[in-house]
């Protein structure tokens, strides 16, 4: 067990000294990848993080969920990820290898509805290949809500199949024998990923950081196959704005929602006890009620919720976003506004 305690200035030392270490994160809706990326921040030690960040949602709440790193963040302006990500992903990353300060690592986290080849592809068969390294794609899986047919999602499955690392996470709320049935059958979906068991998104960064793992070879056919599909579909595209195709077929919507009134608590919580549509699989925002002075940060996946209370910093407003799939979002927002006071 002696590597898990590598000091994280031998990682520094160990990266490679051309092409700067790319880690894409993925895993589908509340399996944990800003907790991840939390604890990357806040044990990476002298490893200097770039994190970029593309929330899915009109309100990108996760900037504010992160643990405060002004100066090692770099993030992205809203869009989905089929069609809007690549130009300002690849202008993104610019931004971070212009910087004067030294960056040991780019951590990209993509949404929780993304198929991840197009992210992958941004790195090897576009001009940031010679300045990146693209170091690994890691999906965090939920291990307690994740089954075989992932809400009938394509997605959900991808994440799994580009994966090089899966990080199995919440392994404390599931029976140990979900977990080995779980982790035998990302094994029948990837053979040869690195699987890793976590809690919290707890794990050694030497395990997931300038690990080198992703073979770039194995992507060739998919460059040339995704850029026929967008010569294809370049006029659909257009048309469409930011709908990507795979969340049309999915099915999922995001509702955001933003007001300068408090909640009152009581409704909000029959909201979610009694309102709140079954399809709701994750849900996150920054909450204010009538009977709190406190700011409180409510994260909902699945079934459980939690709700942190914090000194506001700003002057006290509600933002939430909610993601689901055939959601009726004009009576949700209907919902939520009769909560408000």
């Amino acid at each position: 067990m002696t590597n898990l305690t590598v000091q994280t200035p031998d990682l520094v030392s160990d990266f490679p000294k051309r092409g700067m270490p790319v880690t894409i994160i993925t895993g589908f809706l509340g399996s944990g990848k800003t907790t991840l990326l939390n604890q990357i921040l806040k044990n990476r030690q002298d490893l200097k993080v770039a994190v970029l960040v593309n929330e899915f949602g009109d309100i990108n709440i996760d900037s504010q969920l992160l643990i405060s790193t002004e100066n090692d963040m770099v993030e992205l302006s809203n869009g989905c990820i089929c069609c809007t990500i690549n130009e300002g992903l690849v202008d993104a990353v610019y931004r971070v290898l212009e910087r004067e300060d030294r960056i040991d690592c780019m951590v990209i986290e993509t949404t929780g509805v993304a198929d991840p080849l197009p992210i992958i592809l941004t790195f090897l068969g576009t001009e940031l290949r010679d300045l990146t390294s693209l170091d690994s794609v890691l999906t965090v899986v939920d291990s307690e809500t994740f089954t075989t047919d992932h809400f009938d999602s394509e997605a959900a499955l991808k994440q799994v199949a580009f994966a090089d690392i899966v990080l199995m996470n919440k392994t404390d709320l599931a029976p140990s024998e979900k977990v080995e049935e779980l982790e035998a059958y990302i094994r029948t979906v990837k053979e040869g990923a690195r699987i890793l068991h976590s809690e919290y998104g707890e794990v050694p960064l030497p395990l997931i950081l300038g690990v080198g793992l992703t073979q770039a070879d194995l992507f060739e056919s998919f460059e040339t196959e995704e850029k026929h599909e967008n010569h294809e579909h370049h006029h659909e595209h257009h048309h469409h704005g930011h709908h990507s195709t795979h969340l049309d077929n999915d099915g999922f919507v995001s509702l955001s929602f933003q007001s300068d009134r408090p909640f009152d608590l009581h409704k909000f919580q029959e909201f979610l006890t009694e309102e709140m549509p079954c399809d709701v699989f994750r849900a996150k925002g920054i909450l204010w009620f009538k009977e709190s002075p406190m700011r409180h940060i409510f994260q909902l996946s699945g079934a459980r919720y939690e709700l942190n209370a914090y000194e506001w910093l700003t002057p006290p407003k509600n933002q939430l976003v909610v993601i689901g799939r055939n959601l009726d979002t004009a009576q949700i927002r209907e919902q939520l506004n009769n909560c408000l006071v």
